[in-house]
């Protein structure tokens, strides 16, 4: 989850330029256990797509994955990683 003030666009833009964003790939408190595979999907591949452009991105969950989270959704997370870096995968 993200503070205000704290939007990842907003902080590509501002500091992308000066530091490596490690972590902040997928929301561990929400989407992770709480959603449904696609949104996992979808949230990894908009944070990738804010992230990586120009480096500086390293994906990470950043906090530990919660207890009870679906295996399915942590299998979503890691497929679209794959995905985004254009890795086959056959799960």
């Amino acid at each position: 989850m993200l503070s205000r003030g704290h939007e990842p666009a907003a902080l590509k833009a501002k500091y992308g330029d000066r530091i490596v964003f490690w972590g902040g790939g997928v929301d561990t408190q929400k989407t992770l256990p709480f959603g449904t595979p696609r949104q996992v999907r979808e949230e990894v591949l908009r944070r990738c797509e804010i992230f990586a452009p120009g480096g500086g991105f390293v994906f990470d969950a950043i906090h530990n994955i919660q207890a009870g989270t679906p295996v399915a959704n942590i299998v979503a997370m890691l497929n679209a990683v794959h995905e985004f870096n254009g890795v086959k995968t056959n799960a």
